[in-house]
């Protein structure tokens, strides 16, 4: 079949649709391009997600699943390995995006509080708390050796010295 031929049946089938359809005025295309007209309106643009900051995010985990959140001062959890696979299931549902959810992981399980907590045999839990898993000796080994990395020394300065002064003494 060539191009004639093809615009020829296309004509046909332009004017069949045209004699069965009631004489009205067409309505205008709400799309841009080829096609027929749209017979819904164009949905309007969803606003972005708001900014939340990580501690809200925290927060709001902390609200939904407080068994596996737990609030200060009760010791950390050690997580269920491949709990963001779960938040993110549950993403819609708490208003959040899997990069929110990732950033909030990654500063709830970095820091000395869950550290403590992932000892060699330690239960991880999920979402309800339940047990899901143990911590291994190469999990609990590396715990340790990011505590011991990142403990400050009694009396150490929080901020580095400016200008050239000299560090703070305890010595008086």
């Amino acid at each position: 079949m060539g191009f004639e031929q093809l615009a020829a049946l296309r004509a046909q089938l332009a004017s069949a649709k045209a004699a069965a359809e009631p004489a009205t005025p067409p309505a205008p295309s709400l799309t841009v391009g080829m096609g027929p007209p749209s017979r819904r309106p164009p949905r309007a643009p969803r606003p972005p997600a708001p900014a939340l900051s990580v501690g809200a995010v925290i927060g709001r985990l902390q609200q939904r699943f407080p068994e596996a959140f737990p609030r200060k001062p009760a010791p950390k959890l050690p997580l269920k390995v491949g709990i963001l696979a779960d938040l993110a299931a549950q993403a819609g549902a708490l208003g959040l995006t899997e990069d929110q959810l990732r950033a909030a992981l990654g500063t709830w399980c970095r820091g000395q509080r869950y550290w403590a907590g992932l000892a060699a045999g330690a239960a991880r839990v999920d979402l309800t708390g339940a047990a899901a898993g143990t911590v291994t000796e190469q999990e609990a080994a590396w715990a340790h050796q990011q505590a011991s990395r990142h403990m400050r020394p009694e009396g150490a300065r929080k901020m580095p010295a400016r200008n050239g002064d000299a560090p703070a003494s305890d010595a008086g």
